[in-house]
């Protein structure tokens, strides 16, 4: 019984194909954990000092003179960097090389 059930798990991983989802879940987030890195340490200081941002380009913002309405410009550009950085990873690194289909092999029909 045991033995039965071990056997129609592992083929239900394989046809499912929940080994390269669990491996693209924890791949996807060590990539974003590397892609907010790389724009927070490197991109953004650049932009900032491009654009004359004292330090972070997260920091920048505009108020509205006379209001406190404030619009964090800034923040919404890194967000944005950070985001096309992340999907051109992922696009090329995971669409562009047979990385998880060497680890998940669905059953042929």
């Amino acid at each position: 019984m045991i033995r039965k059930n071990t056997r129609e798990f592992i083929e239900f991983v394989r046809e499912k194909g929940v080994l390269g989802l669990a491996v693209g879940i924890i791949m996807g987030g060590a990539i974003t954990k590397l892609v907010n890195s790389i724009v927070e340490n490197l991109i953004n200081p650049f932009v900032g000092a491009i654009t004359g941002a004292a330090g972070n380009l997260s920091d920048m913002s505009y108020t509205v003179p006379y209001t406190s309405i404030i619009f964090k410009w800034g923040a919404f550009l890194s967000s944005l960097i950070d985001f096309i950085a992340i999907v051109a990873v992922v696009y090329f690194v995971f669409m562009k090389t047979p990385i998880l289909s060497k680890l998940d092999k669905k059953k042929e029909e």
